[in-house]
């Protein structure tokens, strides 16, 4: 059903009561003033009160006389209160949609529109606005990659870039890229494929390909970045926990003029040989203090995937943390005994 299409909800007040008198008002007044500020209409028939019109404003209305029910079973109000009410919850919508049309960042193909959903997020797309290169760390489904994706798309759209570069490590996370099939494209394919369903998801798929086609955006693996300078480009280095130090530096090192850089990853999963330290997280310690660098810190407070996602980040943290707290209690433990033998 689309917001234009007709609706019709019911509010069964239960009885002719103080707190009916209080929603209705005196000759139906508050009923024609919903109708009026709701854009809707609203009457009642017995101890119900009906609401038809467009799905959406329906829906509003119909959110404020139930929250008014409920507030009336403990705190009583007048039929002028109600109004007052009705004026000031209009008031704060408008307001909110007025703040998320400013906040939108882009509008995809279905039309849906992409826009900050939590205060890390506003500061992570402001940071980006501001700075050359930007740090966006924190757990999967916090929004990382997602909307330095759509602030790419509306840098090039605005011509504030001349072409898109979407790179990311390919690092095995616990399978081995040598046994895929095909050639080097076919096998490093697989580790770009979120940038793709990120980029599919905003743009639709002939405009796509069309920019692919013609290297307005590009997606490649992080090693095909070295001996390049890329200039009046948007780039995005996604899994950069996954970077070693050397390929952090050189990635860094290839950014030219106009160009911005936001680099994601997560700290807590390194896919790394033992033997190999994190580029992100070298440059975390590296770059802290340097002009034009911001760093952004999710936590699982940002995730905006299925609600389950939080709670399982959540869980995971909760038994590294008592597995940290064991292992060392273990260690003073065995210290302690080897002092005292």
């Amino acid at each position: 059903m689309s917001s234009t299409e007709k609706l019709e909800e019911r509010v069964d007040l239960g009885s002719f009561d103080e707190s009916f008198y209080a929603i209705v008002g005196r000759g139906d007044e508050n009923l024609k003033y919903f109708s009026q500020v709701f854009g809707v209409k609203v009457f009642a028939r017995g101890t119900e009160i009906m609401i038809r019109g467009e799905e959406e404003k329906v829906k509003q209305a119909y959110d404020f006389i139930k929250g008014i029910i409920k507030e009336l079973k403990s705190h009583p109000m007048t039929a002028q209160d109600v109004r007052e009410r009705a004026k000031e919850y209009v008031s704060k919508r408008e307001a909110k949609e007025l703040e998320d049309k400013e906040n939108i960042i882009f509008l995809t193909h279905r039309r849906k529109a992409i826009l900050p959903k939590t205060h890390t997020q506003k500061i992570y797309v402001d940071a980006i606005k501001n700075n050359d290169i930007v740090f966006g760390i924190g757990p999967a489904g916090t929004g990382k990659t997602y909307l330095a994706m759509a602030m790419a798309l509306a840098h090039l759209k605005e011509n504030k870039v001349n072409k898109i570069i979407l790179t990311r490590p390919a690092v095995e996370a616990g399978e081995k890229l040598g046994f895929l099939p095909g050639g080097i494209a076919e096998k490093v394919d697989p580790y770009l494929r979120p940038l793709y369903d990120a980029l599919y998801d905003m743009v639709d798929y002939d405009k796509a390909s069309y920019m692919l086609e013609r290297n307005i955006i590009e997606i490649a693996p992080l090693a095909f970045m070295r001996g390049r300078t890329l200039n009046d480009a948007f780039i995005i280095l996604d899994e950069a926990q996954n970077s070693t130090k050397e390929q952090m530096k050189m990635f860094l090192t290839r950014i030219g003029f106009g160009s911005k850089v936001v680099i994601t990853g997560d700290i807590t999963q390194i896919d790394l040989p033992k033997r190999e330290h994190s580029g992100l997280v070298e440059a975390i310690k590296v770059l802290q203090n340097i002009e034009g660098i911001s760093f952004v810190w999710f936590t699982q407070e940002d995730v905006v995937r299925h609600p389950i996602v939080a709670r399982i980040i959540k869980a995971y943290e909760e038994f590294e943390r008592a597995k940290e707290e064991q292992d060392t209690d273990k260690t003073s433990q065995e210290e302690y005994k080897e002092s005292s033998d």
